[in-house]
């Protein structure tokens, strides 16, 4: 998966499980709306989509889609 369409798919989860529509690359998804009880849900399905375990610290350090992509993408990389 290319950086774009980790970015997306990293967006269309955002926005469908934490249900913040117009949540932005680069905004913070909590501010935009998504709750720490979400994020649970988040963090699962993220791990679901690429295929990855992201340790508790790295995820809510990760707090916009762009940082949470990186994240995702450094792991894959075993960084």
């Amino acid at each position: 998966m290319n950086d774009s369409n980790s970015l997306t798919t990293v967006l269309d989860v955002i926005r469908e499980v934490g249900g913040v529509a117009g949540v932005e690359p680069d905004q913070d998804f909590y501010e935009a709306g998504v709750t720490s009880v979400l994020a649970l849900s988040l963090l699962l399905e993220l791990e679901d989509k690429f295929a990855v375990a992201i340790p508790d610290e790295r995820f809510i350090a990760a707090r916009s889609p762009r940082a949470l992509c990186t994240m995702i993408d450094d792991l894959k990389r075993g960084a």
